[in-house]
């Protein structure tokens, strides 16, 4: 595992996800902008790990998919807790508890680890078992 490449893009995830819940709010659609942001979030996030994950593995790596997820997520989740949590959570009344226990945390973590597998079940496992002629 390249753990500067995997910090940077692990990095470049987080902005882009935490860009994407903020502009979120600038367009509001539905009337409850909290759900709003996590349901574009959610759908947005999906490339973006999927595109992360697409540059890790341009070189040849034998990292598996969900090692790879896993700590992007690692990643995303101290972000949080260093970045998100005090800056843009707390001032509006939230804490790192209220934080990591809600369930979209969660579930856009499952998202993270999900999206790295699918990748490399389909693009790395798949051509490294392709037949050679």
């Amino acid at each position: 595992m390249k753990k500067l490449k995997i910090i940077v893009i692990g990095i470049i995830i987080w902005t882009i996800g935490v860009s994407i819940y903020l502009l979120s709010f600038q367009f509001p659609i539905i009337k409850n902008t909290e759900l709003q942001a996590n349901i574009l979030l959610s759908l947005g996030i999906l490339p973006v790990v999927w595109f992360g994950t697409k540059v890790y593995y341009r070189k040849k790596s034998t990292t598996k998919g969900y090692w790879l997820g896993l700590v992007f997520f690692l990643i995303a989740t101290t972000l949080d807790a260093l970045i998100t949590v005090p800056f843009l959570v707390a001032p509006y009344g939230g804490t790192h508890y209220s934080f990591f226990t809600a369930t979209g945390f969660w579930l856009i973590g499952l998202e993270f680890i999900a999206t790295t597998t699918a990748f490399w079940f389909i693009k790395v496992q798949g051509r490294n078992n392709a037949v050679k002629y």
